[in-house]
């Protein structure tokens, strides 16, 4: 294993994958940041000399690959990925596009076999994969379809690659994130917010560093694979959904 730890983080322009990369910055590793917004640029820029940002699209199997491959060459090696990149489009099944279905599965499945399948080829004993799940991928929630389907596609993807890499030694585990204030529930009303948050036990929801400081705990952790972890506030403890 490296001195320092080198992260990759999907989704790192904004959010939990942001929070995580400035976590691990914190602790004194190296991350690179990957995002569609040229903004990662200059976060990376500002989290200092460890950090790089790289503009990629993680549906592209060939920018994936030369990002990772980049990474590599830079920092040495690649020991934690952190799949975190993900894209929610909603609506009923009746009124939802199959451009919109798409578009969710390609981001949030795809991308993270994409990235697992590019980082495997320069991991090596004692590496993870952290995927970041959600509630959704687990228990119903009308008008989430696509995004519930490519959630619990990634669960099934956890299970099956800690399987297939635990002969290598690399964990794959899966952080279950309940509903957090990010740029991605920014569009939900005042009202809505505080009514999914009479669901949940802990009276609230998650902030972006509260999911941070699980997912890099469980990037860490040696003796556990094929884990399903959740960072929901007692969400999915619950029972029944909205109608």
């Amino acid at each position: 294993m490296t001195a320092k730890d080198v992260w990759i983080v999907t989704g790192a322009s904004r959010g939990i994958g942001l929070s995580i990369a400035q976590r691990v910055i914190a602790k004194g590793d190296c991350v690179a940041l990957l995002a569609r917004s040229d903004s990662v640029y200059d976060i990376a820029q500002e989290l200092g000399e460890d950090a790089l940002g790289f503009q990629a699209d993680i549906t592209d199997e060939s920018a994936v690959a030369e990002a990772v491959k980049k990474v590599a060459e830079h920092f040495g090696s690649v020991t934690r990925l952190v799949n975190n990149a993900g894209l929610h489009r909603g609506g009923r099944l009746g009124k939802l596009e199959l451009s919109d279905w798409q578009a969710v599965i390609q981001t949030n499945l795809d991308g993270a076999m994409l990235m697992s399948r590019a980082c495997e080829g320069v991991m090596f004993a004692g590496s993870s994969i952290t995927n970041i799940g959600a509630v959704v991928g687990f228990r119903g929630f009308p008008g989430d379809a696509a995004y519930a389907a490519s959630k619990a596609g990634l669960a099934g993807l956890t299970q099956a690659l800690a399987i297939e890499f635990a002969a290598r030694d690399i964990n794959v585990n899966l952080v279950v994130p309940g509903l957090v204030v990010t740029e991605m529930t920014k569009g939900l009303s005042e009202k809505a917010l505080t009514t999914l948050a009479t669901m949940i036990p802990k009276g609230r929801c998650g902030e972006p560093e509260e999911i941070a400081e699980v997912a890099e705990w469980v990037a860490r952790a040696r003796y556990m694979t094929g884990a399903v972890v959740p960072v929901d506030g007692g969400l999915m403890s619950t029972f029944g959904a909205p109608r």
